[in-house]
């Protein structure tokens, strides 16, 4: 696998889960990163983690790291790449995928140890 470069986003995000039949709440509307999934066990969302009400249970802070995209669909072990370095030096992460890329995200206090993790692993890392 190449390397590949990753940009580090600026926001401060949660993992929030609600129940698989809420509304999509208002607060999961707005400026920045946000990813909503819908199955039949629960409504997950990620979201600025100062948009999250108290009384929603989420993790956080966590951080964002972009594969730079677009990528096509037929590229194999892109995650792979990225997730393989982060376990060896034992650092857990959430992963997003979109049509055009993907996201890594790791607990805000293993940002650094995850930059750097990767960038061992030859990977680019804009922070």
């Amino acid at each position: 696998m190449p390397s590949l470069p990753l940009t580090l986003l600026s926001d401060v995000l949660a993992v929030c889960r609600l129940v698989p039949d809420a509304p999509l709440p208002a607060w999961a509307a707005g400026p920045g990163f946000v990813s909503i999934t819908r199955t039949d066990e629960e409504l997950s969302i990620v979201v600025r983690q100062d948009r999250v009400p108290a009384n929603v249970a989420a993790v956080g802070p966590w951080r964002a790291l972009k594969v730079q995209g677009p990528l096509d669909f037929a590229l194999t072990g892109i995650l792979a790449a990225l997730t393989a370095p982060l376990a060896q030096a034992g650092i857990s992460l959430f992963a997003i995928a979109t049509y055009d890329t993907d996201y890594i995200l790791v607990r805000e206090e293993t940002l650094q140890a995850a930059i750097n993790a990767l960038r061992t692993a030859g990977h680019r890392v804009a922070a």
